[in-house]
């Protein structure tokens, strides 16, 4: 792995007593085959909580042991209302992620990468969300990654692994300390890196698609949340 970029650090307490010292890091994670997940993205359904057909999804569920996956039993994904003012008190139902993606090796070295990269205390339980993301963008259409706009996920920590970007621009991706300040980062991932941080430190966002010639423009990425959860929230959030 070649590092980018990698932030001051400093200490922050994590769910389930897992000591956190990531602030963010991006990182070209070059053990990563990003074509070998091509065929996966092709195949994804349409995510059915938004209109205009643009978002295309998948979601499961792992617990890390050491170098290994457990897949975990199917669970519906919810967000409160606090935290995502789109589809905040929906339950929402993902197909699964397919089980050839999940038997490929370059698969279980991106959930390690951002287990490492995350700095999780691996003897601890580590049970995580993967979200698969296919967004598209047309001449008369463009695909908004973040439709909820500046925001959290309600999780200790988030990873955000490019694997396609194909006549687009746009897809920035922006962390902020607030959501009335400047962004603290303003980063295009390209296909191979990771970018992780510290989802109690920062909101974060992606800036919408255009295509760049008159064809489908195309981003693909996964997000990785630790813990599986949502966190309750003590406060109102910004």
């Amino acid at each position: 792995m070649t590092d980018i970029k990698i932030a001051d650090l400093q200490s922050v307490s994590g769910a389930n007593k897992l000591s956190h010292s990531l602030i963010y890091t991006i990182e070209k994670i070059n053990s990563i085959n990003v074509d070998n997940f091509d065929k996966f993205f092709n195949n994804l359904p349409a995510d059915p909580y938004l209109d205009g057909n643009y978002r295309f999804r998948r979601l499961s569920r792992f617990q890390v042991n050491g170098n290994s996956l457990i897949k975990l039993p199917h669970k519906y994904f919810f967000q409160s209302q606090q935290y995502n003012s789109l589809l905040g008190e929906v339950k929402r139902e993902y197909p699964e992620l397919d089980d050839g993606i999940i038997e490929l090796d370059d698969f279980r070295n991106l959930i390690l990468a951002f287990v490492e990269k995350s700095k999780l205390n691996t003897t601890e339980e580590i049970k995580i969300n993967v979200h698969q993301f296919r967004i598209i963008c047309d001449s008369s259409n463009y695909g908004e990654p973040a439709p909820e706009g500046i925001h959290r996920d309600a999780v200790d920590i988030v990873g955000i692994f490019s694997v396609k970007r194909e006549n687009i621009q746009g897809g920035e991706t922006h962390l902020y300390k607030s959501k009335k300040g400047n962004p603290v980062l303003s980063k295009i991932l390209n296909p191979g890196e990771l970018l992780v941080f510290n989802d109690q430190k920062f909101f974060h966002f992606t800036t919408a698609i255009k295509p760049s010639s008159k064809d489908v423009g195309i981003r693909d990425v996964f997000v990785l949340t630790f813990p599986a959860w949502e966190k309750v929230p003590t406060k109102e959030v910004e």
